[in-house]
């Protein structure tokens, strides 16, 4: 991938057969494949994170930059679900009351 300045982001489900770029993703971060439903981010036509809509579980390409996206890709999910998630850690962080 080339770096640009103005990067075209595409996120779109991920396709029965993309398997193999989901868990290629997977292997390039050393982390589980993202299973159920995976939304895909695509930067400049080439997939660099994945996001399980089941667990919220993502993984990312180490070798460029993806905290936009996965911040995309966050962000649409929640999107997807219409407003109807529950409070998990992926989206919001959790308050607890600290002891004195």
């Amino acid at each position: 991938m080339t770096t640009n300045s103005n990067p075209t982001v595409a996120l779109r489900l991920a396709d029965a057969d993309e398997d193999d770029v989901v868990r290629r993703i997977a292997e390039l971060d050393s982390a589980r494949s993202p299973s159920g439903d995976v939304l895909l981010a695509v930067v400049d036509g080439d997939p660099v994170a994945a996001m399980s809509l089941r667990d919220g579980h993502v993984v990312a390409d180490p070798f460029v930059p993806t905290a936009g996206a996965v911040a995309l890709l966050r962000m649409r999910a929640t999107h997807l679900a219409g407003g109807r998630i529950r409070r998990r850690r992926w989206l919001v962080p959790r308050l607890r009351p600290r002891l004195a």
